[in-house]
């Protein structure tokens, strides 16, 4: 028996295959992104509606409705420990905030971690959980629209949904991570 369960579903960008082990969500991947469920064997997996796949389906349906969902359910990415780090400093990009690879490298590099924004860029897109962690809120220097596994267009759309510039420079206002940190809630 498999130890995953898969469940689809239908969005305004696309079909996404989510996937839960246990009462954890670890994998959300837009249909045909690259690196598909790379490192979830998911062939024996049991289409089922597992009670984390259900609340996924409800946080996605809260989100795409632009409504700023509360946090999700449990989420277990499997990943090395730097992609790990990577993921957590993700988690913490608020609704409506944005960051840059270079200022996550120096966040992780200020915890410990030898880091560089092409070593964060990489584990970024490695990304299991698209949406859930919001790798979407990370840009390029200078707030360039870049790399995303599921495509700039998506990129640009979430980033739109959420009423955020695809590039910061034209916007000067913009809020990023990095000045957010007194201020994280009162977005």
């Amino acid at each position: 028996m498999s130890r995953y369960c898969l469940a689809r579903y239908a969005g305004p960008l696309g079909e996404l295959l989510l996937a839960s082990e246990g009462a954890a969500l670890v994998g959300a991947w837009f249909e045909g992104q690259r690196h598909y469920a790379s490192g979830y064997n998911l062939q024996q997996a049991a289409w089922a509606d597992a009670p984390p796949l259900s609340a996924a389906r409800s946080w996605l349906d809260a989100y795409f409705a632009g409504q700023q969902p509360e946090k999700p359910l449990p989420l277990a990415p499997k990943g090395t420990p730097f992609r790990q780090a990577v993921w957590r400093q993700l988690q913490r990009i608020p609704y409506g905030a944005t960051t840059t690879y270079g200022a996550l490298a120096a966040e992780l590099r200020a915890c410990g971690h030898r880091a560089c924004a092409q070593a964060v860029g990489a584990a970024v897109g490695r990304n299991p959980l698209s949406l859930f962690i919001p790798c979407h809120r990370v840009l390029g220097a200078g707030g360039a629209l870049t790399g995303y596994a599921a495509g700039v267009e998506k990129k640009q759309w979430l980033l739109h949904h959420e009423s955020l510039p695809a590039v910061l420079p034209c916007f000067p206002a913009q809020k990023s991570v990095s000045s957010l940190s007194e201020n994280a809630l009162q977005i």
